[in-house]
């Protein structure tokens, strides 16, 4: 596995910030629920990742060496106007800026708290690049919108996401990724473009120590195939299986279980 370079995560939230704030200046119906986060209409996912990404500037540019309250971040609420989407659309576009000029400046080794243990901006470029990318996902569904992303962004998402049910495991934050568990169990990935060269598969096994995974193609108890986007969305819980873009061979039932029990924590 090879992270993104700092540039091109930069790159990437500026970009998808972009593709968001067009949503909002499209006449997207701010007010309406969003089906893949249904305790959210898509004013309040905006403001989250607004907020999610003031807090990141926040911790970046100060150099933070432990957690910043929210309540502590200016503006991270969004703007006072609901239902104003020129007022949203220019705070998240000052959100945006804000977080990816701390980041240039900072590089990818400065060090900083980050809730994972690992002390570095390089960890804070590639977490909001995908918060980004994933909820900009539920965004255009709600809205009823296409949405791409990036084949080398969408497979480093596939590993990060890994990497994050491994660090929930490991530190025994959640009880359901405790249950990821048990011999002889494995989840294969596989997306059906993108080419050798981007190796877009993946072996997840569940072992008795603790989820395991790596890149390659190997037999598993169930494989989930299709299109690399699509696999993303659906590794993420955001498409259904039975799309029918994407195909499930083996037992089905496990990728329903890990599904159910992957988390952030």
């Amino acid at each position: 596995m090879t992270l993104l370079a700092h540039h091109r995560y930069c790159d990437e939230i500026a970009r998808q910030i972009d593709e968001l704030r067009s949503l909002l200046i499209s006449g997207a119906d701010l007010s309406g629920t969003v089906p893949t986060c249904p305790d959210w209409t898509l004013e309040e996912l905006v403001r989250h990742v607004g907020g999610a990404l003031r807090w990141v500037e926040a911790l970046v540019r100060t150099r933070a060496q432990e957690n910043i309250p929210d309540d502590a971040v200016p503006l991270a609420e969004g703007p006072k106007a609901q239902g104003d989407p020129a007022a949203l659309d220019a705070w998240l576009a000052e959100s945006g800026r804000m977080v990816v000029d701390a980041l240039r400046e900072a590089g990818p080794d400065t060090k900083v708290w980050t809730w994972a243990g690992i002390l570095g901006t390089g960890f804070w470029a590639r977490r909001m690049t995908h918060e980004i990318t994933i909820h900009r996902a539920d965004a255009a569904l709600a809205a009823g919108r296409p949405y791409e992303v990036g084949a080398d962004v969408a497979a480093d998402a596939v590993d990060e996401w890994l990497q994050i049910v491994e660090f929930v495991q490991r530190n025994k934050v959640n009880p359901d990724a405790q249950e990821l568990r048990g011999p002889g169990r494995s989840i294969h990935l596989h997306a059906t473009d993108g080419g050798p060269e981007l190796n877009a598969e993946w072996v997840i096994e569940l072992t008795e120590d603790g989820v395991t995974w790596r890149r390659g193609h190997e037999k598993a108890t169930v494989a989930l195939r299709g299109p690399l986007t699509s696999v993303l969305l659906a590794f993420y819980s955001r498409l259904p299986l039975d799309s029918p873009e994407l195909e499930v061979l083996g037992e089905r039932e496990l990728l329903e279980f890990w599904l159910a029990r992957a988390t952030f924590g």
